[in-house]
Order: structure tokens, then C-alpha cells, then sequence
């Protein structure tokens, strides 16, 4: 028997253990790999041979001393891992894009160029992706490894409620109740005004806008209603019906946001009237504008989101 071999294993071994326990470990596998190697050879194996089989059938001496402390050789072991996993899901959901959305914001108000605003926002989000993954991870690490109780204990009250795949009568007619009050409230400001400032009604939104681009946007607004209540009656949201409102979302986006930009979505004599003669500076309504470009582009965003979890509950269901 190749004893030199059998002792670089054994120390291999022994050599990460605590001082204390390095003898009684050192007895152990001298023992056991003795009786191993006496086993085979019995059997009629070649010393040898049979000595690198008991030493390979061991495995990694890292492994084998990590057994002898219980010390974990996986990063995020089952005890933390769905509770690691779920808080990882939760916070690059909403961390990336509330850094994206922020950086984004602040390069706007500071008027920087739109390729310094999508880089810098691109990078943000990027950097928000790295930190969650690193922190989180180096948390639930720390704790793997310290034995620390984080309460992450199951039980029964923890069950989902069942979930409505998000189509029924209620929502059908919820989008109806909001189309209506859309298109009254886009005709009742342009035939009445919502606003009258020495007896004169002023539109918030621009008079140039009617007939035709409102009337767009009414015929945008009939076919949410619409796409709603074919939900309602086929009982599920199809990918068919999640691509059609995210197209609608889409060109409601950029007929908001077209308009905005060349300064004809809002009434120019209602914003004079309304912020510029009570002392509103022009710094402050530009960024009031990009706070609502950015509104604009959160519910569209939501409104796309929104019809794609549909999708994916009514498939669950």
C-alpha cells in the first residue's frame, strides 16, 4: 500500500479543520481507509489498485472535511433559496426601472442631450440589476453560512387565495363606466370648457385638436372599451387580445407624447392663465411637461403589462 498517498489525502483533509479536531479526524480516516483498502485487497484487488479506488470512491478531501463541520459548499442552500429567489423576483421587477425612470427624469430637467439621458438612464438600470443581485445574494449568503433564523418557516396560511384570471363582468363594466366618463369629459372640455377666466371658457386641452385628433383618440378609447368587454364574454384574455392592446397602448403613447412635444397637446391660454400669470416660471412648467410625459408613458407602460398578466394567469388557470 502506497501510504505516502494515503496520508497526502488525509491531510488534504484535515488540513481546513478546526485544530481540535484534526487528530480524532486523522485516527478516523486512517481506520476506515485501512479497512477499506484491507477489504479489497481480501478480495483478491491489487494494493494499489485497490488503494486509489477507496481514495477516489471518498471523493474531494474539500468535500469530505466540509461534511465533518457541516459547512455548506453551496452558495444559497434550500433553507433560504425560494425566499432568496422570490425577494431577488420583487426587486429587479421595481428597482431597475424606478433607477431607470429617475436618472431619466433628472437628465431631462437638466437638459442634457437625449443620447446622455438614454445612456446614463440605460446605466442606471443596468447598475440597479448588479447591485440587487449582489446585495441580496451577499445577504442571504452571510446568513446561510452564520446559522442565523431569518423566520422564513411555511405554513398553511401562507397558500394563495385563488386569482381571478382578471376577466369578468366587473372589469367589462368598470372599462365601459371609464370610457364613457373619457369621452364626456374630452367633449365637455372642448364644447364647454372646464375652465372660465373672465367669462371666457378656456379647453385644457388644445382647440386645434378638434375634430380629428380627439376624435382619434375617442376611437381609441372606444376600442379599450370594447376589446374589454370581448374579454368579458370569451372569459380569458388571449394573446391575440394582449397584442391588440398593446398596439392600442402604444399609438395612444405616441399621439400623447407627438403632441406634447410639439406643444399642442395642452391649451397654450389655459396653461398663460393658469400657471404663467400666478408667477408659474418657464423652468417649472418644462419640468411640470416632462413629469407628464413621464405619467403618460407609465400608464401605457402599466396598461401593456396589465394585459400580458392576463394572459399569463388565464393560461395558469
Amino acid at each position: 500500500m502506497n501510504t505516502a498517498l494515503v496520508e497526502r489525502y488525509i491531510t488534504s483533509t484535515i488540513r481546513s479543520l478546526p485544530q481540535h479536531i484534526q487528530d480524532d479526524v486523522r485516527a478516523e480516516l486512517t481506520t476506515s481507509i485501512t479497512d477499506a483498502i484491507d477489504a479489497r485487497t481480501e478480495q483478491g484487488e491489487d494494493p494499489e489498485t485497490a488503494e486509489r479506488a477507496v481514495l477516489t470512491e471518498l471523493g474531494d478531501p474539500a468535500v469530505l472535511a466540509a461534511e465533518y463541520v457541516d459547512r455548506p459548499l453551496h452558495l444559497i442552500g434550500p433553507r433560504y433559496f425560494l425566499t432568496w429567489w422570490r425577494l431577488l423576483k420583487l426587486l429587479l421587477t421595481i428597482v431597475p426601472a424606478v433607477a431607470f425612470a429617475g436618472v431619466a427624469l433628472a437628465q431631462l430637467i437638466a437638459q442634457e442631450p437625449i443620447g446622455a439621458v438614454i445612456g446614463e438612464s440605460i446605466a442606471a438600470g443596468i447598475s440597479a440589476v448588479v447591485h440587487v443581485f449582489f446585495w441580496v445574494t451577499l445577504v442571504f449568503a452571510i446568513l446561510e453560512r452564520s446559522g442565523a433564523d431569518a423566520g422564513a418557516r411555511w405554513d398553511v396560511d401562507q397558500l394563495p387565495e385563488p386569482q381571478s384570471t382578471g376577466v369578468g363582468r366587473v372589469d367589462a363594466i368598470a372599462s365601459v363606466i371609464f370610457g364613457i366618463l373619457a369621452v364626456a369629459v374630452i367633449l365637455w372640455d372642448q364644447l364647454r370648457g372646464f375652465v372660465r377666466i373672465d367669462g371666457e371658457s378656456l379647453p385644457i386641452l388644445h382647440p386645434q385638436l378638434w375634430p380629428w385628433w380627439l376624435l382619434g383618440l375617442i376611437t381609441l378609447i372606444v376600442a379599450e372599451v370594447a376589446l374589454a368587454i370581448v374579454a368579458s364574454a370569451r372569459k380569458r384574455w388571449t394573446t391575440g387580445s394582449a397584442v391588440i392592446n398593446t398596439g392600442l397602448a402604444v399609438v395612444f403613447l405616441s399621439w400623447a407624447l407627438m403632441l406634447l412635444g410639439r406643444g399642442r397637446l395642452l391649451n397654450p391660454d389655459f396653461l398663460d392663465a393658469v400657471f404663467l400669470d400666478t408667477g408659474v416660471g418657464p423652468d417649472t412648467m418644462r419640468i411640470l411637461g416632462i413629469v407628464l410625459a413621464f405619467g403618460i408613458v407609465g400608464v401605457s407602460l402599466w396598461d401593456i403589462i396589465d394585459g400580458w398578466l392576463k394572459v399569463r394567469r388565464g393560461a395558469r388557470r
